[in-house]
This record gives structure tokens, C-alpha cells and sequence, in this order.
């Protein structure tokens, strides 16, 4: 029978054992925050992601947020690892100084995003907005759509009165007049217009990219790039899978969505596809949003967009 001693170093070498595994080396969690639609929607829903990444010892928990300031906040808070926002977000959180990383963007797509008005509204032009009541959700990708539709009417944020609601609340106060207008993006722009047959005052063409943007903390980006090179990768051929299947994506995205299948058919046409690195091009887009946002007031102090573009390790 071994001695009491012989007992005690037997367990000491274990807990010395277990301290020298890297930490939560039994649960690699990568925490991905979607919306209700895009890439990583198609992504979470195909599965294949989860196959990859037990490859490299993680798994994947996934969270769904009803905008892009929503989910950033979550990122913001160390909630999340990793997610996708349009253009107007990330601008908002670096302001607020959130700890986040651009690591690759989708193509533009203008005609995802636009201001709605009702059928019978006597709006006509983006000049008609003013001293009207607009519907968006607040630090968006829309708002920077809003702000550039007015200044191309000779218009300021301060001719409007807006009406800061999230998508579902937004619809339910356009549908019973309570705003004169709306401005949202797919696939709530797709459903918008097939079950009210409101009328797009203006897209986002010629007025904004609205592109999506894969975004990660800094301390996850730095500290795993092996997985967000995976991560990456699995993005680049979803986007091509989805492009090549659009049908398919439809079918896929239909259950969770709730939507009829001809409304997902239009909003999936419009999906940006192809993400890739920030290019000097985007992150210039993307610095002309913040210096309009913070000539506005709307943030604080100036950001430089330069200051949070993830390298990849050479």
C-alpha cells in the first residue's frame, strides 16, 4: 500500500500536470455573432465550419443579434470572438473604443440597403424628407446611407427627425404610419417590399458601398491566427458555394429566416460576393464614413480606421 507521502506526490505531479496544459485547453470556444442573414448565416447553416475547426481543437458557438451595433456592444463586452457588421458599426464601436480588428470585407453591394416610403406616400425625392420622420436602426450600416441621401439633397440629419428603432419595431411602425420612411437592408428590405409593396425613394447606389465587414477582437485576431485564417477560408468558399447555388442558398436560409422563398430570391441576388483583405481602396471608404460621422458629431473624436486593419502573420 504506498505511504501517505508517496500519495501526496503522486497528486501534486498531477495538478502540476494540469497546469502546464494552456488554458481552457479543454473547451476552445470560438464565439461567432451573426444577424439573421449573410455569410456566416449560410456558413452556420451548411456546417461545415464545426468539422474544420475540431481539426485545430475548437468548436464553435454561435449568437444571433438583431443588428450590427448590437452585436459589436456584445464584442465590445468580450462576449464574442469574431462576427460580421456592415460599414457604419465598426466605425461607431472604434469610436466608443472597442477593441476590434477589420479582417476582411465583402464587395460592395448599394442595391442591399435603401430608404422605403409606403406606396401611396406623396414622398417623391430625398429633398421630401425633410421634417419628415425616418425609421433606422441607430448606428448602422443605413445611418451613413441616411446621411449621404440628405447631403445629396442638399439636406443635414438635423432636417429630419429620426426615429431610432431596431428592424422589427422599424416595420411594425411603418406598416401603422407611425414614420413616413424607412431605412433598412436586406433581407428586411426584400420582405418589406413584397408584403407592403412600399417604394424605394433611393438605394445605396452612388451613395454608399455598403459593404460587410468580418470583424474580430484584437486579443483573439493576435492570439489565434490560426483559426481566423481558417475562418477565412471557410467564408471565401461559402461565398463561392452560395454565388454558384443561389437556389440552394435560398433553401438553406429559408427555415430560419421565415421568409417566403421569392423575398429570399431577391435579397440573395443582391448579396455582396467574394469577401476579401482591406485593401487601401476600403479602408479609405471606410475612413470617409468615420471623418462624416465625427464632422456630424455623431462620434466623439476623430478614429483612423489604419489603426485596427489586422496583419496576418508572415
Amino acid at each position: 500500500m504506498p505511504s501517505l507521502g508517496r500519495i501526496l506526490a503522486i497528486a501534486v505531479a498531477a495538478l502540476l500536470g494540469l497546469a502546464t496544459l494552456p488554458a481552457h485547453a479543454a473547451d476552445h470556444v470560438l464565439r461567432i455573432g451573426v444577424q439573421k442573414y449573410g455569410t456566416l448565416v449560410i456558413l452556420r447553416e451548411r456546417g461545415t465550419l464545426e468539422p474544420a475547426l475540431q481539426k485545430l481543437g475548437w468548436t464553435v458557438r454561435w449568437t444571433e443579434f438583431p443588428g450590427g451595433p448590437q452585436l459589436l456592444e456584445a464584442l465590445n463586452v468580450g462576449e464574442l470572438d469574431f462576427g460580421i457588421t456592415g460599414d457604419a458599426p465598426p466605425v461607431f464601436a472604434q469610436a466608443a473604443g472597442a477593441p476590434l480588428l477589420y479582417v476582411a470585407a465583402e464587395p460592395a453591394a448599394p442595391t442591399g440597403e435603401a430608404i422605403l416610403v409606403p406606396q401611396g406616400s406623396p414622398l417623391k425625392t430625398l429633398a421630401d424628407l425633410k421634417g419628415k420622420r425616418v425609421a433606422l436602426n441607430k448606428g448602422s450600416n443605413v445611418h451613413f446611407l441616411l446621411v449621404q441621401a440628405l447631403k445629396s439633397a442638399g439636406l443635414t440629419p438635423q432636417d429630419i427627425e429620426p426615429v431610432y428603432l431596431a428592424p422589427a419595431d422599424a416595420r411594425a411602425a411603418f406598416e401603422q404610419g407611425a414614420v413616413d420612411a424607412w431605412v433598412i437592408w436586406d433581407p428586411y428590405l426584400a420582405a418589406a417590399q413584397a408584403a407592403t409593396q412600399a417604394r424605394v425613394l433611393a438605394d445605396a447606389t452612388g451613395l454608399a458601398t455598403n459593404r460587410q465587414f468580418f470583424l474580430a477582437t484584437k486579443e483573439f485576431a493576435e492570439g489565434s491566427p490560426a483559426v481566423i485564417k481558417l475562418l477565412l477560408e471557410q467564408v471565401l468558399a461559402t461565398d463561392a458555394w452560395a454565388k454558384a447555388h443561389q437556389p440552394e442558398t435560398v433553401a438553406i436560409l429559408a427555415p430560419s429566416l421565415k421568409l417566403p422563398l421569392p423575398v429570399l430570391q431577391t435579397a440573395v441576388a443582391r448579396l455582396g460576393y467574394g469577401a476579401g483583405p482591406i485593401t487601401p481602396q476600403i479602408a479609405a471608404d471606410q475612413q470617409r464614413i468615420a471623418d462624416t460621422f465625427f464632422a456630424l458629431k455623431l462620434i466623439p473624436s476623430p478614429v483612423a480606421i489604419r489603426d485596427v486593419l489586422w496583419a496576418p502573420p508572415s
